[in-house]
């Protein structure tokens, strides 16, 4: 191909990407499949990277990110982003609507009323209808450059549908279910989980290294113009109207309201449907539709006067702190939990909540039997937010964190750089047991009948030390033990007869190893094929692997180091567990028939399966060409719902998506 070709050919493929992202990021409405969509993009990429010089700024390319930033810039904003008043109830919407009529006489008042998205501020600059500039908010008059982070945002337009000048506000966002998913991978690689979808999102645009805010699936929706040259708009909802128009994302939920009435129900309605939404939302901002009118009230010194923000109720309760409960994680990490005075918080009880480290205790000042307000951080996890130092009685009492495993008395010590205590002996009973309770797992080597408390109850009579001694349990000796009968024990060790021929990427997963979760477990087992053939990488041939940095390769090195690891998995090996990668091939899914059914299609598990696990059915799924999502929404295909399944059922009847049962799921799996 010569550059006049390529040329040609990196437009023809431009267009199609911009058009096909438009319609999934922003319209909620994929025209293509996710394949199809993934195969121009490397094409595009493969083209680019035999001919540097033909890469545009704007370029699809971008999504991915670039080179690591040495640092941020400083952005100077035109037009001041100010903070909006608070409006905390009725009477607070009354008094704002009084205020508005007084300015606009005997003007008709219309109000915008749009979901207050719990995110990241943010301002787009658009020159001769391209993205030069992305910044976040700041102080409101100063903020710091973030471009290469926002341009891997794929709901923000690189180029606009309008060749004009323009600066834009809006909201940058963590979808619940990518909120989850980096949690999760977190938890995995023994990192500290982010507290809510809000500091997610934050931390994932402050990055120096665009790369991991590309990972971190992000999203924005626009909420104002802050500058427009060569187009006059009369109305917010105009603007709104135009922004839509241009190919930004608008909140479809944003609504007219003729009265302050119509607001007032509006913001009821939010207060109970706020957890069906896929994103987190902390109030709801009312505005001034008419922009002659905002230019006449004006601003005070640090808010406009035309609109008000209406915070929700706090889903805050107040309840005693009774105890806090330390636990000793599998890495050794000493992990403080509150106990509680039952309470309920976001329609659920809580008996517990999360204090995550010794520097949060310390400066929350927490004491045992304090009166403590708890929450459910980002609707999802309970924590103490603080205490009520004014209803102390006297009677608390101070904690103070061990200076030895609550489990093998070993001294505990503070790693450079982490704010947990760990127990670094590698004989503590809670690290060997927790990692037994990590290697059954499900995602891990899914051994059906071992879970949490099988597994203490087997290591408390000594039958198991290590995971090669699962494979060595004998009938006689479980029978024994309290609630082990005839047939759950012939059921659990066929389970765990069946694990032996689980593909290499579990086994890995499952042994634990610091920073490596169940992804990059895959990756490395695609890659290296065999145990023993990783066993022996060096970390120059780890790190060549994609998505395997410097801080995993070095740990899978110092874990492959330890002698008792070889013994390990000599003893696997002679068990007859399988040691090698037998899952689908790396792309499967670009090779699979592209005949079948499940090409490219979007299908969500929800319930109990019998015949599959959910790992099962995903996988095979996955080597056919699905893409396999934890959510229901307009872009799913296909529901398989087993049994007990709930509200992701529900929601897919409403929109009209395909269901199917268990069975019909097998009888397609075994015809393709």
């Amino acid at each position: 191909m010569d550059k006049d070709q390529a040329k040609k050919q990196l437009e023809e493929l431009r267009e199609k990407l911009e058009k096909y992202g438009y319609y999934y990021y922003v319209l909620d409405n994929p025209i293509v499949p996710d394949q199809e969509y993934d195969t121009l993009l490397q094409e595009l990429l493969t083209i680019e990277e035999q001919f540097p010089d033909l890469v545009t700024e704007d370029s699809p390319s971008v999504r991915i990110g670039g080179a690591p930033l040495p640092y941020f810039t400083k952005v100077s904003h035109n037009v001041p982003m100010m903070s909006l008043g608070n409006a905390f109830n009725e009477q607070d919407l009354r008094d704002f609507d009084r205020r508005v009529r007084q300015f606009a006489g005997e003007e008709d008042v219309a109000y915008i009323c749009e979901l207050k998205i719990d995110g990241l501020a943010v301002s787009l600059t658009y020159e001769s209808g391209k993205l030069v500039r992305g910044a976040t908010r700041g102080d409101g008059t100063t903020g710091e450059d973030i471009t290469s982070n926002l341009k891997t945002v794929s709901a923000i337009p690189l180029r606009i549908k309008s060749d004009v000048n323009l600066e834009v506000r809006g909201e940058a966002y963590m979808p619940k279910a990518s909120f989850e998913a980096l949690n999760e991978a977190k938890k995995e690689a023994d990192e500290e989980p982010f507290a809510n979808p809000r500091n997610a999102a934050a931390g994932s645009l402050r990055q120096l290294d665009p790369k991991i805010a590309a990972k971190r699936n992000l999203s924005m929706f626009v909420y104002s113009i802050g500058e427009l040259e060569g187009k006059e708009i009369h109305s917010h909802y105009e603007g709104l109207t135009f922004l839509k128009d241009a190919g930004f994302k608008v909140n479809p939920e944003t609504t007219k309201c003729e009265t302050i009435e119509d607001v007032i129900a509006y913001t009821e309605k939010w207060v109970e449907k706020r957890h069906d939404l896929s994103y987190e939302i902390d109030g709801i901002v009312i505005k001034v539709d008419s922009l002659a009118l905002q230019k006449e009230m004006g601003f005070t010194a640090k808010s406009p006067r035309w609109a008000t923000a209406y915070k929700f109720p706090a889903e805050e309760v107040v309840t005693k702190l009774l105890d806090i409960e330390l636990t000793v994680g599998r890495t050794g990490a000493i992990t403080p939990t509150a106990l509680l005075t039952p309470v309920s918080v976001a329609g659920t009880t809580v008996r517990r909540a999360s204090l995550h480290n010794e520097d949060l205790i310390r400066e929350k000042d927490v004491k045992l039997g304090d009166s403590v307000v708890v929450k459910k951080a980002g609707d999802i996890i309970p924590e103490v937010v603080n205490v009520l130092v004014d209803l102390r009685t006297g009677e608390e009492r101070e904690f103070h964190m061990p200076t030895h495993c609550p489990e093998c008395e070993s001294e505990l010590v503070r790693l450079e750089g982490e704010v947990a205590l760990r127990c670094i002996n590698p004989e503590c009973p809670a690290q060997i047991r927790e990692g037994l309770i990590h290697f059954v797992s499900r995602t891990a080597m899914n051994i059906d009948g071992l879970g949490e408390k099988v597994i203490t109850q087997l290591f408390a009579h000594q039958l198991i030390g290590n995971v090669a001694d699962l494979y060595t349990l004998e009938k006689e000796e479980l029978l024994k033990l309290e609630r082990m009968g005839e047939k759950s024990v012939e059921n659990l060790l066929h389970s765990i007869e069946i694990s032996k021929s689980n593909s290499m990427e579990r086994v890995l997963f499952g042994l634990g190893i610091r920073f490596i979760g169940a992804k990059a477990a895959k990756t490395l087992a695609q890659h290296f094929q065999t145990m023993d053939r990783l066993s022996q990488a060096t970390k120059e041939q780890l790190v060549a692997v994609d998505e395997i940095g410097e801080k995993m390769a070095d740990s899978i090195v110092s874990y492959f180091e330890k002698p008792e690891v070889h013994d390990l998995l000599e003893r696997l090996q002679q068990v007859g567990l399988n040691l090698t990668y037998t899952g689908p091939a790396l792309n499967t899914a670009s090779t699979a028939d592209e005949e079948s059914f499940f090409m490219g299609k979007t299908v969500v598990l929800t319930g109990k399966l019998e015949e599959l696990s959910r790992e099962e059915a995903k996988e095979r799924l996955e080597a056919l060409g699905s893409k396999v999502t934890g959510s229901v929404s307009k872009k799913t295909d296909l529901v398989i719902a087993g049994t007990d399944a709930g509200s992701k059922r529900s929601k897919a009847e409403d929109l009209g998506i395909e269901i199917w049962d268990e069975a019909k799921l097998l009888q397609e799996l075994d015809q393709t």
